[in-house]
């Protein structure tokens, strides 16, 4: 029986989370993307709580052009509220996506902002 593409994108999740927890001065930056939008958090896995969290339906509405466009912009965003919370590095959680089109437009644009991993 072939697996359905949530199952095997919540497959690799679970490969990817076995490995990659967050810290509150080394948190983990989740990605979760739908077919209209894209969000990011930075998340303290240790107390279980949201450090920094932003989304395409909220900070980018006056982002103009494709949803790649979107997500760069949505990262550069990131970075800037993760700075203001004195936070400079985190490790990157893909989500169970592939490293392409968005979820790298996000990540290359939070690199941009000054947030390294």
């Amino acid at each position: 029986m072939a697996i359905t593409k949530t199952e095997r994108r919540n497959r690799i999740r679970m490969r990817i989370r076995k490995t990659i927890t967050g810290t509150a001065e080394n948190p983990r930056l989740s990605v979760f993307r739908s077919n209209k939008e894209i969000y990011a958090q930075l998340i303290d896995d240790a107390s279980g709580k949201t450090i920094v969290g932003v989304s395409s339906t909220i900070d980018t509405k006056d982002i103009t052009g494709t949803k790649s466009e979107a997500a760069f912009a949505l990262g550069k965003i990131l970075a800037e509220k993760a700075a203001a919370a004195n936070i400079q590095t985190c490790c990157f959680d893909r989500g169970g996506y592939l490293y392409h089109g968005r979820v790298k437009a996000l990540a290359e644009g939070a690199r941009e902002g000054g947030l390294k991993f």
